[in-house]
C-alpha cells in the first residue's frame, strides 16, 4: 500500500481553533480542515481545494508548523485502518471571513464547523488527540517541534 500525503489547515482566530465536527460510527469528534493531495497538485493547491470543499472559504496559507504521520496499524483504530499510512503537513492558515459554514463538498460525516477554545482543547475529542498539547504549546510560546511523529 502506498503512503498518502495530506494537507491540513490550522486556523486560529480570537484564541479559538477552527475544526470540522464529524458524526459517524455512533460518535462525535473533530478534525482539522484539509485532506488528501491529488496527483498533479502541490500541498498548497490541495489545501486550498479542501478548504473550499469543506468550509466554503479561501485560505491564506502560511508557514508549515507540524508534520504528522499516521500508521494505522499502530493506533486505536487498527482494525479498520491497518493498511493506512498517511503523512500530514499542517500549515498555519488565515481566513478573512467571520462566518464559516459547511462547504459544498463536506467530508463523510461532517455535520458542522466549530471554533474550539484553545484553552479548553484538551476537553475535546480532536484528532489527532496527541496534537492538542502541541497546538496549545505552539500558541502559548510560538515554538513547537515540527515533526510530531506517528501520533493519533
Amino acid at each position: 500500500m502506498r503512503i498518502r500525503n495530506s494537507a491540513k489547515a490550522i486556523i486560529v482566530k480570537d484564541k479559538k481553533l477552527l475544526a470540522i465536527k464529524i458524526q459517524e460510527n455512533g460518535g462525535t469528534y473533530y478534525i482539522l480542515p484539509g485532506g488528501g493531495q491529488e496527483h498533479g497538485e502541490n500541498l498548497h493547491q490541495a489545501l486550498e481545494r479542501e478548504c473550499k470543499e469543506e468550509l466554503s472559504v479561501e485560505v491564506e496559507i502560511g508557514e508549515l508548523i507540524f508534520v504528522r504521520e499516521y500508521i494505522g496499524k499502530n493506533h486505536e483504530f487498527a482494525a479498520r485502518h491497518a493498511q493506512a499510512h498517511q503523512t500530514e503537513f499542517m500549515f498555519l492558515c488565515h481566513v478573512h471571513h467571520n462566518t464559516i459554514i459547511n462547504g459544498s463538498n463536506p467530508d463523510k460525516g461532517q455535520i458542522a464547523v466549530e471554533w474550539l477554545p484553545l484553552n479548553d482543547l484538551l476537553e475535546y475529542k480532536l484528532y489527532p488527540q496527541a496534537l492538542r498539547a502541541h497546538l496549545i504549546s505552539y500558541f502559548d510560546s510560538g515554538k513547537a517541534t515540527i515533526y510530531v511523529g506517528d501520533i493519533n
